[in-house]
């Protein structure tokens, strides 16, 4: 069966194969089979013009398929850094102090844009911060956050 299979696997096959990987992308959204099956296209590609055997045409194929995974997880995956075990998507947020807060004492926040469905928050602070003062979040600790003043993050 191996031999018959290695001498009847053309280029075409190749082509097929690889639009029948593109084809299941289509359905998986994730885009990994998109390199599988240009990778296979690719390979049918150069066995038109210059003629592998099955075994070079498995593992250029096995390795253009690699290399197109290592792509995708180095450009395509979620690049969201993950810290302090909460969301991190809004740490650039600004905020202004509603009630003062003393050193690592607490105090309440209202941010310019909703953090975690919230736009209040109890917040702690290393550092004596007035009323009215702009501070930014250094990081989300549950359901407090520790926030800084402009003033010294600037300096």
């Amino acid at each position: 069966m191996l031999e018959l299979l290695t001498q009847n696997l053309l280029w075409w096959h190749w082509m097929v194969l690889g639009l029948l990987l593109i084809t299941m992308e289509i359905f998986t959204g994730t885009f990994m089979m998109l390199g599988l099956g240009l990778s296979a296209i690719f390979v049918g590609v150069i066995d038109v013009i210059y003629p592998l055997s099955m075994e070079i045409a498995i593992s250029l194929w096995m390795v253009l398929s690699i290399i197109s995974i290592a792509i995708w997880f180095k450009y395509m995956r979620d690049k969201s850094i993950e810290t302090s075990g909460q969301s991190n998507e809004s740490l650039e947020t600004l905020g202004v102090v509603e009630k003062e807060i003393a050193i690592n004492g607490r105090g309440l926040v209202r941010f310019d844009k909703p953090i975690l469905g919230s736009s209040v928050w109890m917040a702690t602070a290393k550092e004596n911060l007035d009323k009215n003062s702009r501070v930014k979040i250094i990081e989300v600790k549950g359901q407090l956050i520790e926030v800084a003043s402009i003033d010294i993050l600037q300096n």
